[in-house]
């Protein structure tokens, strides 16, 4: 496994598929910049060594990250890398590097400056508990309950999982309840996707549901603190 995750180009396709969609090959390799042949090779190895999980439709292979276990040991290995600031070449590169440590998703969670808030919230608010580990309190169950949530029954995947955010070098909530969190966010309009990228911006919607359910910030609702701000813009 680490000897499949060591190799720069490999890497870059895992981190890129940490939108939790399923992309081409043709697509990675325009990503990472290699040829279509040598993504072919790399990808073939990741799928056999269960990292990604292959797709096909009619001629088309698509590829995707082979579980959320999968996505959270590639996020916790980013936050353990040595850090390296990006070079920034120009305005836009800077909005969209800023955007996407404010909020994004990680797989299917919430993650950035946006995930680790909530995830803090839900602590202070003890509807999640620390004590033994991540867990979720009677408390946490009931909230999610008055919100509407439901976390699907018979799987195997945990309820709550801390996963170390590779920009905020700290935990955001992962597992079942994280997923669920994560999808009615889409769902009630709280978030919406910016471009095609995994960042994501909070809507006014978004906004006023966060400051009255978990008493978030101005400053963790849009980046660079400007309330109602739209990083779109940048």
């Amino acid at each position: 496994m680490a000897k499949l995750l060591a190799d720069g180009t490999r890497a870059r396709f895992c981190m890129a598929l940490l939108d939790g969609r399923a992309w081409t090959a043709s697509e990675l390799a325009r990503h990472a910049g290699v040829a279509p042949s040598t993504a072919t090779g790399h990808l073939n190895a990741l799928v056999r060594g269960n990292v990604l999980a292959e797709e096909r439709q009619g001629r088309h292979r698509y590829v995707r990250l082979a579980g959320p276990q999968v996505a959270e040991l590639i996020e916790g290995l980013a936050a353990m890398a040595p850090e390296h600031p990006p070079v920034v070449r120009s305005l836009s590169g800077a909005g969209r590097g800023q955007a996407l440590a404010h909020a994004r998703t990680c797989y299917d969670h919430l993650a950035g400056v946006l995930g680790v808030a909530i995830t803090d919230a839900m602590i202070d608010r003890r509807l999640l508990d620390t004590e033994h580990g991540l867990s979720l309190t009677g408390s946490g169950a009931a909230w999610l309950a008055e919100l509407g949530i439901t976390i699907p029954a018979g799987t195997r995947r945990p309820a709550v999982r801390s996963c170390l955010d590779w920009t905020e070098r700290r935990p955001h909530l992962a597992g079942a309840v994280g997923a669920a969190l994560c999808h009615y966010a889409f769902d009630t309009g709280w978030i919406t996707p910016i471009g095609t990228t995994r960042a994501m911006a909070v809507t006014p919607l978004g906004q006023a549901a966060l400051r009255h359910h978990l008493s978030l910030s101005a400053d963790v609702l849009s980046p660079r603190g400007e309330a109602g701000g739209d990083p779109r813009g940048a």
